[in-house]
C-alpha cells in the first residue's frame, strides 16, 4: 500500500514537473504587414479609394454622398480621420461591405507611413 502512494506521489510530481508552459513557443512570430504591404499611393491606396469609393452613387464628384468626395490625394487626406474610423475601425465602409484585409492593411500602412503623396 505505502508503495502505490510512493509510486502515485512520484507519478504526480513526474507530471506536473514534465508541464510547463512556455509561452515564447506558441505565440506566432511577431510580423510587420507594413513591411511586406506597399504603402505608396498613386500606386496602391489611390485605386482602392477609385474602385470602392469615388464611384457613381458614393464619393465622386457627381454624387458626392454626404458631400464627401474622394477622388484626389488632397480629398482622401482632408478626411483621412474620418475614413480610418468608418472604413478601417467600425469597417461600416463601403456601405456594400468592408474592404478585403489587404486593402485595409495597404491604407494603414500607408496612414502610419504618414500619408505621403507618392
Amino acid at each position: 500500500m505505502k508503495q502505490k502512494v510512493i509510486y502515485c506521489a512520484l507519478s504526480l510530481f513526474t507530471i506536473i514537473i514534465g508541464c510547463t508552459y512556455d509561452k515564447e513557443d506558441v505565440t506566432p512570430p511577431a510580423t510587420d504587414v507594413c513591411i511586406t504591404t506597399p504603402a505608396s499611393f498613386s500606386k496602391d491606396v489611390h485605386a482602392i479609394f477609385q474602385t470602392n469609393c469615388a464611384k457613381s452613387g458614393c464619393h465622386n464628384a457627381a454624387s458626392a454622398s454626404g458631400g464627401i468626395v474622394l477622388e484626389t490625394y488632397e480629398q482622401i487626406v482632408s478626411k483621412i480621420n474620418r475614413i480610418q474610423q468608418r472604413a478601417l475601425i467600425e469597417k461600416s465602409m463601403p456601405p456594400t461591405g468592408p474592404l478585403p484585409t489587404k486593402d485595409i492593411n495597404t491604407i494603414e500602412c500607408w496612414i502610419n507611413a504618414g500619408t505621403p503623396n507618392n
